[in-house]
């Protein structure tokens, strides 16, 4: 918003020295003027032209030929006449001047003006010059009449918000209060609408709209208006609806607000206390008067001021009963701990408090640990052999029962061929020992004889491994390993675990306790404990065993603290996690907070 004040402001007095540039190019007959300055480089900047450039054009050759006399006359302080030649043309060179005149405010030359006087008699030249002497009187007068005018609209805007402030003094409420400042600035600015909305539980909520007595807060046309309210009141600035060509704040709520209800000029203002905003006015009016007067949003800015401290005090006093006796309660506790620092006090007496609960009143200790639940029976099926997985008839947590459920089968070909290749050599063997036992070749007969057993224990071993291959399950429960049926055909060793069977029946829960807690947990002690997945049921237990022994679990040492649980549900399943909480007894409430940190430092300090 002050950029677009300085710009309009610069472009307003640019005007007005090309105006004043054209009138003394009149009364002295001069072709070209232009107002020089020179900054500490000694680099000239035009500050205005008469004729102006065309677009895009660079500075013309006469401007570039005065700035080398344009600092000698800075630094004299006294108007130079500098002849000039114009490279010939078709009619031959034509002679011209260059009148440079200081502009000096006091003492001080501040720009120089250049003028192009076409060539005259020395008399003529010279009255040119003189009436060219006349710029900086013309320009202080210029000036002289800026500041007239500058002071002329701040009276007004000054006149508007006094009668603005009058009328809002005159109600003895908050909400008429609130309805005068929005119908009286809706009449003197010419708005459709005014809305007034205050800061309420982090929210700005609407309180005042004009020429409105009832609102509701559902309506869609209060919420697009609460939704451009809070918007300004995020920014903390100014937001124009249609935006400035130069604005960098955010206006997408003050957009909606102008195209659902509109189309409408949209003016949001924060209404400021002690330089904190409390409150938001916003200004609708029709599209063809948007808000591009900065004398308008002074006037607005200034009234939005002066109105604050007595809208506030009046939104204070308002207040419903419970908020009054807040209020009330903290002026009197004021009064009575002391005339300053009332917060502070109130603070160290809470703290006090709080530290005296601290050290003599106790509470139950209760011990963190993460648990997993487990079974009491559990059983693994193993591969009796090697072999290649056939077939999986079960997935994870199907339920088997004891010697009836077929979990799989193992893949037995070259098991039956290898059996009859036994089978064949035993027969073999067999008709050996009847043809030595015929001839009388006792020997004969009795190696016969040796190698049929030894053929027959193989043949019994294969038919054992082709029994086995059928995988049965062994206990009754659900299944808990990994799902198989993504390894079919895969090799598997003797003893390689194929599938895992829990009892869901009896479950119990392994805590991991933390070495620094463990002292404090005993056999018997109860506790709860609840699932991620059921977070909201809480399952006691009792602590049935405490492993002497510690472990590194994630990183850390923890003790395996077995417990036994009270209640069961039908969500449970081994391997669930969650947290548990053992009760460990009634403790100062200083040294449950502190007594980690202590035994840290204790650690650290060795003390």
């Amino acid at each position: 918003m002050k950029t677009a004040e300085r710009q309009q402001s610069g472009s307003r007095a640019g005007g007005l020295l090309d105006r004043l540039l054209a009138m003394q190019c009149r009364r002295a007959g001069a072709a070209s003027a232009a107002l020089l300055r020179f900054d500490a480089k000694d680099r000239a900047q035009v500050l205005a032209m008469h004729p102006p450039l065309p677009p895009g054009s660079s500075k013309a050759v006469w401007i570039q030929k005065a700035e080398a006399p344009g600092r000698q006359v800075m630094a004299r302080g006294r108007s130079a006449v500098i002849p000039d030649t114009v490279p010939p043309g078709p009619h031959g060179a034509v002679q011209q001047h260059l009148i440079l005149v200081p502009l000096k405010s006091g003492k001080q030359v501040r720009a120089v003006a250049a003028f192009v006087v076409p060539a005259r008699s020395r008399r003529k030249l010279l009255s040119a010059e003189e009436r060219l002497k006349t710029t900086a009187l013309l320009l202080d007068h210029l000036e002289l009449k800026l500041t007239v005018d500058e002071h002329r609209q701040a009276n007004r805007r000054l006149h508007l918000a006094l009668d603005i402030i009058c009328v809002v003094n005159k109600s003895k409420h908050f909400l008429s209060a609130s309805m005068s400042l929005c119908n009286e600035l809706a009449q003197r600015i010419g708005c459709s609408r005014v809305s007034l909305g205050f800061l309420e539980n982090r929210y700005v909520r609407l309180q005042a709209m004009s020429h409105t007595d009832i609102f509701r807060r559902k309506m869609k046309l209060v919420q697009d208006i609460e939704a451009a309210m809070e918007e300004c009141f995020d920014q903390d600035v100014e937001i124009l609806v249609p935006a400035l060509s130069d604005a960098s704040y955010v206006s997408r709520a003050a957009e909606k607000l102008s195209e659902a209800h509109g189309p409408a000029a949209v003016l949001s203002v924060p209404v400021r206390q002690n330089g904190e905003v409390s409150a938001v006015l916003t200004l609708e009016r029709p599209p063809d008067q948007p808000f591009n007067k900065l004398e308008e949003i002074e006037a607005v800015r200034l009234a939005c001021d002066l109105c604050a401290l007595r809208l506030i005090e009046l939104w204070e006093t308002d207040r419903w009963f419970g908020a009054r006796a807040a209020s009330w309660s903290r002026e009197k506790l004021a009064a009575l701990l002391g005339p300053q620092h009332t917060w502070m006090k109130l603070t160290a007496l809470c703290i006090f408090l709080f530290a005296a609960f601290a050290v003599f009143g106790k509470g139950s200790y209760r011990i963190e640990a993460p648990f997993a639940f487990e079974a009491s029976v559990q059983q693994s099926v193993v591969a009796p052999f090697d072999s290649f997985l056939k077939t999986v008839l079960v997935d994870p947590g199907d339920e088997v029962l004891a010697d009836k459920t077929i979990l799989g089968k193992l893949e037995t070909a070259e098991l039956r061929l290898k059996l009859a290749m036994l089978k064949a050599e035993q027969l073999g063997y067999t008709k050996q020992r009847a043809s030595a036992m015929r001839d009388g070749k006792t020997a004969e007969a009795q190696i016969a004889e040796a190698q049929i057993a030894k053929l027959a224990a193989e043949i019994r071993l294969h038919e054992l491994h082709i029994e086995q291959a059928t995988l049965v399950a062994p206990i009754s429960g659900r299944i808990v390993s990994e799902n198989l049926k993504r390894q079919l055909g895969a090799p598997v060793k003797t003893g390689e675990v194929l599938f895992e069977i829990a009892g869901i029946e009896q479950l119990r829960a392994e805590l991991y306790v933390p070495e620094e807690s463990i002292p404090q947990v005993h056999v018997g002690q109860q506790g709860e404990l609840a699932s991620v997945g059921h977070p909201d049921q809480k399952i006691p237990f009792v602590v049935e065993r405490v492993t002497p022994i510690a472990e590194v679990v994630n990183q850390k040492n923890v003790f395996t603290v077995r417990a036994t649980l009270f209640e069961k549900a039908p969500w449970m399943r081994p391997g669930m996690e969650g947290v548990a909480k053992i009760s460990a007894g009634e403790r100062r409430y200083v040294w449950i907070w502190s007594h980690r940190l202590t035994d840290w430092l204790r650690m650290k300090l060795w003390l």
